[in-house]
């Protein structure tokens, strides 16, 4: 699980990174730009970074799965080769799928305006400024997006259909929660990521809002990866009695 959870703060810090400093630069400065390849590369690497997060939720939901339904079988069917393994696969599905989507994106022709209306060059802000018809693009997003959204979705569903079927089974009330506190994070960031992420991506661009938009994206780009490493670290025991002892010894200065 904490093999997972780092390769998780590693991806969030580099989505952030990858969008935040120039949305802080542009905030405070009159001259809000980008160059043409600098807004493919951050395209390319948000985009990158957020697909192997998806799947990476995905990983987690299947370590969980084997965690709380084989516990004693756990150190052997979670090897250190599958969990690489599993990283791995996911990093090499966001470094090609990514390519798809910029690829598409930047062979559409732009004559026009040059002023992206969002934080950052986000594809369905950027669609926005073709001078071409985008149906193509949207067949292409929603096809990318149920591969790369709804399958894992799928999976950590069915992975969590089997966790609470081994959890009603359990009949200590310590087992159980201790087997909701072990999910509960995982559903909760998986959701404040997913689902706004969902509402962007698989929707026709006809239909998509720019305020909306850049809402949503603020939610899963900025405070999704502001909030993940404090739900996660409310389960935890050692952080929560170190939070505890910090406030104590503030106490006892004052």
């Amino acid at each position: 699980m904490y093999f997972f959870l780092s390769i998780l703060s590693l991806l969030d810090l580099s989505y952030a990174t990858t969008t935040v400093p120039q949305m802080l630069a542009h905030l405070v400065s009159k001259t809000k730009t980008i160059s043409y390849t600098g807004c493919v590369i951050q395209m390319y690497i948000f985009l990158t970074l957020g697909i192997t997060e998806t799947w990476i939720f995905a990983a987690m939901a299947y370590d969980r799965y084997v965690a709380i339904c084989y516990p004693l079988h756990y150190g052997v069917k979670m090897s250190q080769t599958l969990c690489i393994a599993l990283v791995v696969s996911s990093a090499l599905c966001g470094l090609i799928c990514a390519l798809v989507y910029t690829v598409f994106a930047m062979n559409l022709p732009y004559c026009g305006p040059n002023e992206i209306n969002h934080f950052f060059c986000e594809i369905p802000a950027v669609l926005k400024l073709a001078c071409a018809d985008t149906s193509l693009n949207d067949q292409v997003d929603f096809i990318l997006g149920f591969i790369l959204l709804l399958i894992p979705l799928s999976l950590i569903l069915a992975s969590y259909v089997r966790i609470f079927i081994a959890i009603l089974r359990i009949r200590s009330t310590q087992g159980w929660m201790k087997a909701f506190s072990t999910c509960a994070s995982h559903i909760t960031v998986v959701t404040m990521f997913c689902v706004p992420c969902m509402v962007m991506y698989m929707r026709p661009g006809s239909e998509a809002s720019p305020e909306d938009d850049k809402k949503l994206a603020l939610f899963y780009n900025v405070i999704s990866a502001f909030l993940n490493p404090i739900i996660y670290s409310l389960r935890n025991k050692d952080v929560k009695k170190a939070f505890f002892k910090l406030i104590g010894r503030g106490e006892d200065t004052q």
